[in-house]
């Protein structure tokens, strides 16, 4: 069943976003408590008027504090090269291996970073609380790539809800030696590194079809590029009697409306996340 383009176009979502695209709770707290020990013994710092004295004790007892400093600058890296403007040279930190350098350097460390400000008396009460909040700073980075994967995995609900109602079978990131592997059906494709999001399998008729997904909240050229890509797919895969499904959704499509019905109109199957839920892989010929 051919539907008309009005109804891809008038159902866009504007957001995708479900409860864990926003902060992946078990990494930021997995990522402090690996760090909880250090942190407080660094605890003992906040507030000491003689710092510098104080950071010596505590680290000719435990060198390893060392190791907490980058992430309370949001720092994932455990070794650092920092550029002095003044000096024009470059000095270099080790963070696993306290040998490497010295306790001035890490004294250095700590007051060119401006991290002193956080042991001061006015500074801040808990290092460890603290570093929670970084953690969930440096994970909210992390989202763009979450957004990505989302439609991918909002569309797997449905795709693995419907092959386990009909008994069919299905891969996700499905690649030529994958299906070939699993089904023994071999398919030619544009691209020797081309894997599809999923590939449904119909063991009574050894049907396959071929699943793309994205979803776009901008525009740009890269939606009409997307466009002609997956027109070009379409044709490839029907000359070896291969559906090719497409799902896409997001406010970026109106952006570029004429590529996308262009490609609507070419291809049998360009869906949009309100047409699934909808229901409208039942309506396909499987």
């Amino acid at each position: 069943m051919k539907m008309k383009f009005e109804n891809l176009r008038d159902t866009f979502k504007s957001s995708i976003k479900t409860w864990d695209y926003f902060v992946n709770w078990k990494k930021v707290f997995d990522n402090s408590s690996e760090l909880e020990i250090s942190l407080n013994k660094l605890n003992y710092l906040l507030g000491k008027k003689d710092f510098d004295s104080e950071f010596k004790k505590l680290y000719q007892d435990s060198p390893e504090i060392v190791k907490a400093l980058p992430v309370l600058l949001a720092v994932r890296e455990k070794n650092l090269e920092v550029y002095d403007k003044e000096k024009k040279t470059s000095k270099f930190f080790n963070f696993t291996k306290q040998d490497t350098n010295s306790i001035s350097d890490y004294l250095d460390f700590i007051k060119s970073s401006g991290l002193i400000k956080l042991f001061k008396e006015d500074g801040i009460k808990n290092l460890v609380d603290y570093t929670l909040g970084v953690e969930v700073g440096l994970d909210s980075n992390g989202r763009k790539n979450r957004g990505g994967q989302l439609m991918e995995e909002i569309v797997g609900e449905f795709v693995e809800g419907f092959c386990k109602e009909n008994k069919f079978e299905y891969l996700e990131q499905a690649n030529a030696k994958k299906i070939k592997t699993k089904w023994g059906y071999e398919i030619k494709v544009d691209k020797s590194s081309r894997s599809f999001d999923f590939a449904v399998y119909n063991p009574k008729n050894k049907k396959i079809k071929l699943f793309e997904t994205n979803f776009y909240n901008g525009g740009g050229s890269k939606l009409k590029a997307v466009c002609g890509e997956f027109r070009s797919l379409f044709n490839e895969l029907k000359k070896q009697n291969i559906d090719f499904i497409w799902v896409t959704d997001g406010l970026g499509w109106y952006t570029t409306l004429r590529p996308l019905e262009e490609t609507f109109n070419h291809n049998d199957y360009v869906f949009n996340l309100s047409m699934l839920e909808n229901n409208i892989l039942a309506s396909l010929d499987w």
